[in-house]
């Protein structure tokens, strides 16, 4: 089992191991300083626990603790920047002191083992943004939302993480808590000293305010669709028979050659996945073999992949070919859809067009005719993606959108006990009744915000972080 004894000082490289300019190994804790002090050695002689907070220092990184016994000089292990932030004014809210070394596998690890030998103790994934938690510097959905802007796969993406970071979602949370808190201790005061009786006035005023808070959270759950395809993304399928032009419209999506374009029937005989952005929305986008009867094991592999993406795709990009007429496989295929959420592209309209379009317009309320080959319509065809995705309901200036299973489970929670504590003023319920609904509803707050909490629940969360995180 971990160990997250909060009086260690842990520490990690904090940047993605390679080749480039600077890697970073990070200490947190109260030993932080003093083991700086054992390996850092600046030009005037000065100790990393003489610097001022958020000061920049240049010197080396040296393995005297290793030869002081044997007598020899130390030996240095590379040419730094060391950063120091004290505390309480750090990521930790302790004592963070930052190594700034050559980037490079070797460096890092020599710096690291070196810290560790000299009293640290390796982080765990997350360990340091759940010190922070811990500490009170963020709220547990501001945690989650460190995540998210790491992952960020869109420009969209990362500013529903930075706002979430920032405390967007937080602070609404809070109003609404303010507001429920301010109604049960009316509801328990009486329910203390029962001779003060609420007026039916109050009672419906409490009410008004219960229905409002009932509107926002509705309000938040809605905005909770896009919230989870910008931190999600969507899945997208290409599909149809052979040699429609699956490739040649991933490679126009992607506005580069990434699949192999021939006129032979049957080129692609795998799928080929990538992540796009479509105007802020990340679109994992596969490009399938054509389904058609397999001609040898690799080709019977290769179709029951594209339909098993098929089946799991959120949206499908089925493909006709405007210079044929339709067949069995596009008939097969069409079935095949169902109910699949679809978008129908009618490819080369640059070429003669044999095609019966009524068909396909009656079968599709979606349906775009383009040319992959010569980059035409390909605007429109995000334009239905997009369609499709928000059905006009969201917008990206909601700084307040949860995008997080778990907030929006405590959220739809929260939304239910406040419609039963609504209805239970509306039938003249005991005030005990409605004070325990707005108890409950508090509750699921206080479980997004990391009010309360268990060990397993943040165990869950940060084990999902890097190590240097």
């Amino acid at each position: 089992m971990p160990s997250f004894n909060q009086n260690d000082t842990i520490a990690a490289i904090a940047t993605p191991i390679g080749d480039g300019g600077i890697g970073i190994v990070r200490l947190s804790g109260k030993r932080a300083l003093s083991i700086a002090n054992k390996i850092f050695v600046s030009p005037n002689g000065k100790k990393p626990s003489t610097f001022a907070s958020h000061s920049i220092n240049y010197g080396w990184i040296t393995s005297r603790f290793y030869t002081r016994s044997a007598g020899k000089p130390p030996e240095v292990i590379d040419e730094v920047i060391l950063t120091v932030m004290r505390a309480p004014r750090s990521y930790t809210r302790e004592d963070v002191v930052e190594i700034n070394c050559h980037a490079g596998i070797v460096v890092l690890r020599a710096v690291l083992e070196l810290v560790l030998a000299n009293g640290a103790r390796l982080a765990e994934p997350g360990e340091f943004t759940r010190r922070a938690f811990l500490n009170g510097r963020i709220d547990l959905s501001q945690a989650e939302a460190v995540l998210d802007v790491i992952r960020a796969k869109t420009d969209s993406a990362l500013k529903v993480g930075i706002d979430q970071l920032k405390g967007g979602l937080s602070s609404r949370i809070n109003r609404l808590r303010d507001k429920l808190l301010s109604m049960l201790s009316i509801f328990e005061a009486n329910i203390d000293f029962p001779d003060e009786e609420i007026t039916p006035a109050d009672l419906e005023n409490c009410r008004r305010k219960i229905s409002g808070i009932g509107a926002e959270l509705k309000n938040i759950l809605e905005s909770s669709r896009f919230g989870k395809i910008m931190r999600e993304g969507i899945k997208a399928v290409i599909c149809g028979k052979p040699n429609v032009g699956k490739s040649s419209l991933l490679n126009a999506l992607l506005k580069q050659e990434r699949s192999i374009v021939s006129s032979m029937a049957g080129t692609t005989r795998d799928t080929i996945e990538e992540i796009i952005d479509i105007r802020g929305v990340p679109v994992r986008i596969v490009d399938t073999a054509g389904i058609i009867e397999p001609r040898d094991l690799v080709e019977k592999k290769a179709v029951r992949r594209a339909k098993k993406h098929i089946s799991d795709a959120d949206l499908v990009i089925l493909m006709f070919d405007a210079s044929k007429r339709l067949d069995k496989y596009d008939n097969s295929l069409i079935k095949k859809i169902g109910t699949k959420t679809t978008v129908a592209v009618i490819n080369k309209i640059d070429l003669k067009s044999r095609i019966q379009k009524d068909r396909v317009y009656k079968k599709f309320s979606g349906v775009v005719e383009i040319s992959a080959k010569r980059l035409k319509n390909i605007d429109l065809l995000e334009e239905a993606i997009l369609n499709l995705v928000y059905h006009g309901k969201v917008s990206v200036r909601d700084s307040a959108i949860a995008s997080n299973a778990r907030h929006i489970q405590a959220l739809k929670k929260a939304s239910e006990f406040i419609l039963a504590a609504d209805k239970s003023l509306g039938q003249n319920l005991t005030l005990e009744v409605i004070a325990q609904d707005i108890k409950d509803a508090l509750a699921c707050f206080d479980d997004i915000m990391g009010r309360r909490f268990s060990s397993d629940l943040l165990d869950k969360i940060f084990s999902q972080f890097c190590i240097g995180k």
